[in-house]
């Protein structure tokens, strides 16, 4: 019995130190800077939120507290099938916040957002007949509201057949599917990060990343029969988890959104008049005006990608639909210098074509096509772990046509 009592202790002291060790360990891989782009005011929002009044565990106000803590610009509240009605948009604790909502559609979920009318509190039977008129129509006639595929691939979940018309765009990163693809591909590895996570809940988050394989290969497949953009989603909730005569909020809403977001490349400088603003930032949604980014690796502000006209100093932005020219250069640069092995991958209709090792450089385009990047870095995790590649920015398309 002291044997055994002794091997425990000797364990748990083990298990301990590791702790500590890890809690030391900084998964910022890139320089902070105050260097923002020359070209575009970059916005922080995350989207795919739930409060109590839905899945979540807690009220607005606290939700508000821990976006900004995270330091999010805006968030978009998401509520599962709200049984009353929402109010309207508005900045609270200097946080945009959008209110949408998210329904059940099919074997599906779809994530919707109004400038107008609030469609919230709906019952069953009329958010499918909503869902149904908008999913029916093209994308670019419901100007007014956006349209999103939540998690494809999570389990209990699947999109069968084509993707409507009226579907704005498809989450190809959503915190909790790929969570749930970690446990697939690895138990114990999940486990582990697990027992990590009050040590150090950014590197317990990361460690369980895994690339959204079949989400990209459906986005680049859908997206090169018409225009469609790539959203990422926090599905934060953090429900409580008992444990003895605590509740443990696991993981936080602070921790889940601080880990990804949606990065909005505006050319023009919000008011902070939120009737105004809203409209600005559904546009740069519809469009695809933004970045997808994993905060947690380092702070991307600054980061810039565009299609450059040289002789015409003509610029076109991540979106937007542009005519071939042997003038039409891919350009793009980083904030800094990671610290990190990196790369910068150009992929065309989804195929990788082209890889730069600069944190600054123009890509050749080849023909008519969608091209978007990729930057990865390969970071050295702490000991059991090793050298593990990692995507920290994924642009949305840039619409090439003859």
């Amino acid at each position: 019995m002291n044997r055994v009592l002794a091997s425990i202790a000797f364990l748990l002291i083990c298990f301990f130190s590791y702790g500590f060790y890890i809690s030391q360990f900084d998964l910022d891989f890139t320089p902070r800077t105050v260097k923002t782009s020359d070209f575009y005011y970059d916005y922080k929002l995350t989207m795919n939120i739930h409060t109590n009044l839905s899945i979540g565990s807690e009220p607005l106000s606290v939700v508000l507290a821990e976006a900004k803590q995270a330091q999010n610009k805006f968030i978009m509240i998401t509520d599962l099938n709200p049984q009353i009605k929402s109010p309207d948009d508005s900045y609270l604790q200097n946080v945009g916040v959008l209110q949408g909502a998210k329904y059940g559609y099919k074997d599906s979920r779809l994530i919707y957002y109004s400038t107008k009318e609030k469609n919230l509190g709906l019952k069953q039977g009329e958010s499918q007949l909503l869902l149904s008129d908008l999913l029916s129509e093209k994308a670019s006639k419901n100007s007014d509201s956006l349209v999103v595929l939540a998690h494809p691939f999570k389990v209990g979940f699947s999109w069968l057949g084509d993707i409507p018309d009226g579907l704005d765009g498809i989450e190809i990163a959503n915190l909790k599917s790929m969570s749930q693809q970690a446990w697939n591909y690895s138990k114990i590895s999940t486990i582990w990060s697990i027992l990590l996570y009050p040590f150090n809940p950014k590197l317990a988050l990361m460690r369980i990343f895994q690339e959204p394989t079949e989400e990209l290969m459906l986005f680049d497949q859908a997206a090169q029969k018409r225009k469609l953009v790539a959203f990422q989603g926090a599905e934060a909730s953090a429900r409580a988890v008992p444990l003895a005569d605590w509740l443990i909020k696991f993981p936080s809403y602070e921790k889940v959104l601080g880990i990804a977001s949606n990065h909005l490349l505006l050319t023009s400088e919000l008011t902070g008049n939120m009737s105004q603003d809203k409209v600005k930032i559904l546009s740069a949604l519809k469009n695809g005006q933004f970045y997808i980014c994993f905060d947690a690796l380092g702070d991307p502000k600054g980061f810039e990608a565009y299609l450059l006209d040289t002789p015409k100093q003509k610029r076109y932005s991540m979106g937007q639909e542009t005519k071939i020219s042997k003038d039409l250069q891919f350009y793009f640069k980083l904030p800094t210098e990671p610290t990190s092995f990196y790369e910068v991958v150009l992929f065309k209709n989804g195929e990788r074509i082209d890889t730069l090792n600069t944190f600054e450089g123009v890509f050749p385009l080849q023909g008519p096509g969608t091209y978007r990047i990729q930057v990865r870095i390969s970071p050295r995790f702490p000991l059991p772990d090793a050298i593990k590649w990692l995507t920290w920015i994924y642009t949305n398309n840039f619409y090439l046509v003859e």
